[in-house]
């Protein structure tokens, strides 16, 4: 019994020094919010900005006030307010202009080549053109992209050539990436353009990992931006990537190109909430939702957020909307599910091309018969590139064993042999005159 009446005697003890340290809490610490909560409180853990209310009240989502949309240039290319206005000289938005109408280009007509079964798949960037030219302006070519299948005008800009897309597609030889990827997979080191992977998402809290490894570096001046879609937001790998840059204080740009669809399914029935950049707020981190069809928009949106997240330390989330003009690929027919008028719409008077066009005219940087041949020239280079790509052979096979480890172990050597081996019994059952010998 009197190791019953010690026990109690300490839990006593316990409670009342509790008590005293919560009192301590209420009369300094909490102070501030004490007008705002009626009455003093400790600060939970959990929730350190909160303050006490004394009648419950639901926070509904239709009463918080969605997030606008920054624009700079209307559809007739008429900037609205001149203080906007990121006054590039006419070298840069003809590079702008140009880069745009090549993807859109070499887009069309590769589109035609996997139709024409000449290459297994294919993604067009049709209406999002200038969320990739005018981010990539905005960038460092130090900075590292992480991007997901549709941000092929990140690499026009930064200098990747028609023939590194096109050997790309075609998987051969010159294959920056030795045939190992499928098409439109794209990957430069030399333009720190990390190499395209088709599982959606994984790339998001990758470049998170990145971005804390350079803010790990002395006097770093290099950020991470990595691109996904809305439907990608979806993926937990999303939310792992918001988590950890916000409470690790990572720079790097959350880029989400919101173009409306995610493959077959409408945004209205992909989220409830204020599109992507609305969920920022909920994980610390800045947003900034802008005109993905506006290229000026656009670079003045992703130059903020890039001195934003070099001078913070912190994340960002960045909201690109567009509309995804074409189909989601050519394994999808986007007419089953949206109408042609909505699309015509976006695909004239909405186009981003069509934007920055009669900002040009407007300015008297527009030249529309020098522009025509600059189309020609663009189809010329194209088609005789895949004419090239197609003649090249496919990597060596025994590339298939490289690359993994630094010095090949006993076991693939073994394996290489035993496939060497193989192919020299049953060559005539092997396509061998297509590859690299």
């Amino acid at each position: 019994m009197s190791f019953v009446r010690t026990a109690v005697r300490s839990a006593l003890a316990r409670r009342s020094a509790f008590f005293r340290s919560v009192k301590h809490l209420s009369t300094d610490a909490a102070q501030p919010q004490q007008h705002a909560a009626g009455a003093g409180g400790a600060k939970f853990p959990g929730a350190q900005q909160a303050s006490f209310v004394t009648a419950p009240k639901l926070a509904l989502p239709e009463t918080m006030e969605p997030l606008s949309i920054y624009r700079v240039m209307n559809s007739e290319g008429v900037i609205e307010d001149e203080s906007q206005d990121p006054k590039l000289d006419q070298a840069t938005v003809r590079k702008m202009f140009r880069d745009m109408v090549l993807l859109n280009t070499m887009d069309k007509i590769l589109y035609e080549s996997q139709r024409q079964g000449r290459i297994s798949f294919y993604m067009t960037n049709f209406g999002e053109e200038a969320s990739h030219i005018g981010s990539a302006a905005a960038l460092s070519i130090e900075d590292w992209v992480y991007g997901q299948y549709r941000e092929a005008g990140v690499l026009v800009w930064r200098g990747f050539t028609i023939s590194d897309f096109i050997n790309q597609c075609y998987g051969n030889a010159e294959d920056q990436g030795k045939g190992r990827q499928m098409p439109v997979h794209y990957g430069s080191r030399k333009l720190n353009f990390v190499t395209i992977s088709s599982p959606l998402g994984t790339q998001i809290p990758q470049a998170a990992g990145a971005a804390y490894a350079f803010k790990l570096q002395p006097n770093n001046q290099r950020c991470v931006v990595t691109y996904f879609g809305e439907g990608a937001a979806s993926e937990g790998d999303t939310h792992a990537a918001f988590n950890f840059a916000a409470t690790l204080d990572c720079p790097v740009i959350f880029f989400c190109r919101n173009n409306g669809f995610a493959i077959s399914t409408p945004s209205a029935e992909q989220y409830r909430g204020d599109g992507i950049a609305g969920r920022a707020s909920g994980y610390g981190m800045a947003a900034l939702r802008f005109d993905g069809t506006d290229v000026f928009a656009t670079y003045n949106a992703t130059k903020l957020a890039r001195e934003y997240v070099l001078r913070e330390n912190k994340p960002i989330v960045l909201e690109a909307m567009a509309y995804r003009i074409g189909h989601h690929s050519t394994s999808d027919d986007s007419t089953a599910y949206r109408p042609a008028e909505e699309l015509e719409v976006w695909n004239t008077v909405e186009h981003p091309i069509t934007k920055l066009k009669h900002y040009m005219i407007r300015r008297g940087w527009f030249n529309e018969e020098e522009e025509n041949e600059f189309v020609k020239s663009v189809r010329k280079q194209v088609l005789s590139q895949i004419n090239q790509s197609e003649r090249i052979p496919k990597p060596n096979w025994r590339e298939m064993f490289q690359d993994v480890y630094q010095d090949m172990p006993n076991h693939l050597k073994e394996q290489m042999r035993e496939m060497e081996e193989h192919v020299a019994k049953h060559q005539e059952h092997y396509p061998l005159k297509d590859y690299k010998q």
